[in-house]
């Protein structure tokens, strides 16, 4: 599974790639990773997202 985020190691958006996806109790946590730099991003649901920090 891939999805297209921003990057800011990368200055742009770029592919990035499933690494892992767990169930909590807040939502679906998934982690993934860009495929240019090793980035790596987490998101709980549709709340919390590390890209945007």
């Amino acid at each position: 599974m891939e999805r297209e985020i921003y990057c800011p190691t990368c200055e742009g958006e770029t592919t990035f790639w499933l690494a892992a996806s767990t169930e909590l109790h807040l939502g679906t946590k998934t982690k993934w990773r860009c495929s240019e730099c090793e980035r790596g991003v987490v998101r709980i649901g549709e709340d919390v997202d590390t890209a945007a920090a």
